[in-house]
């Protein structure tokens, strides 16, 4: 399966340079967050697949109007041909608005997701809009990563990671995939290819 993760800048390769046929190649688009409503539609409506999100700090306008065609996963365990992705949307709290999180909610969103987990014997991507803590994060409030990712990929070792939040212009050593154990971390922010 070919998986392209999107989040924070809308690729102008797959957007304003688009040609018929590019988006074909992919299985399953995943966006990270942070992207207009308009290049998510764009997206899903020239590929021959389905595109899941989860929500960024910046998606308020999407509780008025989703991204039509697109498919949501936050707080859920979604199957999609046999590969089991959780999403968890969002970023730490640094201002009054939807979509942000201190570390005792973000940890209570995933301790109501734990049966579940259990009973499918856990889950192949990590869907998230913030980094986890210590990986591809910064100290600053607004771009801190969550510490409780960290115990959920210690716990279940998914195979992939893939968040946003983290932008390729904030600094230049700043990686685009990581290893924590068995996980491969990926930061998806413009866009990211992964094969499952």
């Amino acid at each position: 399966m070919k998986i392209l993760a999107v989040s924070d800048v809308e690729s102008r390769y797959f957007y304003d340079y688009y040609t018929p046929g590019k988006l074909d190649e992919y299985d399953l688009i995943i966006s990270c967050g942070d992207l207009s409503r308009e290049y998510l539609e764009f997206l899903v409506t020239m590929a021959r697949c389905p595109l899941l999100y989860v929500h960024g700090n910046h998606d308020e306008s999407y509780d008025k109007r989703p991204p039509e065609g697109c498919i949501c996963i936050e707080d859920t365990l979604y199957v999609h041909e046999g590969v089991r992705i959780l999403g968890l949307g969002g970023s730490h709290r640094y201002r009054n608005g939807s979509h942000q999180y201190s570390e005792r909610q973000m940890a209570w969103r995933i301790r109501r997701l734990w049966y579940t987990l259990r009973k499918s014997e856990g889950f192949d991507i990590l869907v998230t809009h913030a980094p986890a803590r210590g990986i591809n994060d910064f100290d600053s409030q607004t771009h801190r990563g969550f510490a409780c990712f960290l115990k959920l990929l210690d716990r279940w070792q998914p195979r992939y990671f893939l968040h946003g939040h983290i932008h390729k212009n904030y600094g230049v050593r700043i990686p685009q995939r990581t290893q924590h154990g068995a996980t491969t971390i990926i930061n998806a922010c413009d866009h990211c290819v992964i094969e499952f």
